[in-house]
């Protein structure tokens, strides 16, 4: 499936009138965080396709041009903490980054990143039961620990996510996070064991398998 995924950078070739043509096989967007709402919204406006997101740890709610404030994307689906299925694909969400600040939205210390995957568990069971496999994309905005790291505390990964990489075997976990500019890290896929790891601060068209 022909699938735009956006993080973490307002990009000139995605947020341009020219979007339908440039993009015009695309089929699914996957988003993974600190991204504008207004951002969000013009993307599934303009593609009229599905969009499934997750938050990052800049995001917050926004006011926009007509004064209203809004604190969710309108037109695409948020699956925080949840796992959707849509035509035939898998999708769960875990979005934030590591706690570094004691007031940080959308930040999380190890144990509650671990407590949120585990809330996660019988639905990931479920889908075994159903469809033989338990996830087949995994979005998140931190990257798993060990890998696409930035130097940095707050640019650390999530070890829970290595290990739900290790149990439940998503094809895909896509994240952001790790802004190519700041030069921590040039490489964008990794697989690790079962999964393809995939950086997509900024964008990145994927085909993704069902």
């Amino acid at each position: 499936m022909r699938t735009l995924t956006i993080s973490d950078e307002v990009v000139p070739a995605v947020y341009s009138l020219n979007i339908k043509q440039r993009f015009a096989d695309v089929r699914l967007v996957l988003a993974c965080g600190d991204l504008p709402i207004y951002y969000l919204e013009f993307v599934v406006t303009m593609l009229g396709q599905p969009c499934f997101y997750v938050w990052g740890n800049h995001d917050a709610p926004e006011v926009q041009a007509d004064g209203q404030v809004v604190s969710y994307a309108r037109g695409a689906v948020c699956v925080e903490d949840r796992v959707v299925r849509h035509q035939g694909l898998l999708i769960g969400g875990l979005g934030g980054s590591i706690r570094y600040k004691p007031d940080g939205h959308h930040q999380y210390t190890e144990t509650q990143m671990m407590f949120r995957v585990w809330r996660m568990v019988p639905r990931l069971v479920l889908n075994r039961l159903r469809y033989g496999r338990y996830l087949d994309v995994l979005l998140t905005h931190a990257p798993p620990l060990g890998i696409h790291n930035g130097p940095d505390y707050p640019h650390r990964g999530f070890r829970a996510l290595l290990l739900l990489m290790q149990w439940f075997r998503p094809r895909y976990l896509i994240h952001g996070h790790i802004h190519l500019s700041y030069g921590f890290s040039h490489t964008t896929e990794t697989q690790v064991g079962d999964t393809l790891v995939i950086n997509t601060a900024g964008y990145r068209l994927l085909d993704l398998v069902v």
